[in-house]
């Protein structure tokens, strides 16, 4: 793993090819993180589309986007997989959050959780409306993950900052 951005910098910016499910329709894009701003970004980083604990923390941020949209804030996930995995993982547990492919790992290499073996490790990164990292947590084990409510009083504090 190479070094993670610092708190109070500008978060790297990227643009990956992604997608989102909205309703029957799974509409493919570019998202830039440069072009999210105003919003607070809420990245979550994970190993693998359709792997056990990565269902069940997209599906915990899917449920809560309510609570994220009420602090203004977007989620997208981020993993090395392509669209069309994300597709499919999207379809099969109604996940409502853009899904991004990192397919070379270079996004996940400026954020520094890049990881020989699994791909990329389980982490969260804030970005405060300005593009500013605000919060960040990097798993050392994959096998647990950030909760909504963490995310969304973090987020809170943000919003007050």
């Amino acid at each position: 793993m190479g070094s993670s951005p610092q708190l109070g910098l500008p978060a790297p910016d990227f643009t990956l090819p992604g997608g989102l499910l909205t309703g029957e329709d799974f509409e493919r894009r570019d998202y830039g993180l440069a072009a999210a701003r105003g919003r607070a970004v809420v990245l979550a980083f994970y190993p693998g589309d359709n792997t056990a604990v990565c269902t069940k923390q997209l599906c915990s941020y899917s449920s809560g986007m309510e609570a994220f949209g009420a602090l203004d804030a977007e989620v997208w996930g981020i993993s090395p997989q392509g669209v069309d995995s994300h597709e499919s993982f999207a379809r099969a547990h109604g996940l409502r959050m853009p899904l991004l492919a990192d397919a070379g790992r270079e996004t996940a290499r400026a954020y520094g959780v890049a990881a020989p073996g699994i791909g990329v490790c389980r982490a969260i990164f804030l970005i405060g409306p300005d593009g500013v990292l605000r919060w960040k947590h990097v798993a050392l084990l994959g096998a647990t993950y950030q909760s909504l409510d963490t995310l969304t009083e973090q987020l809170s504090g943000i919003k007050g900052a």
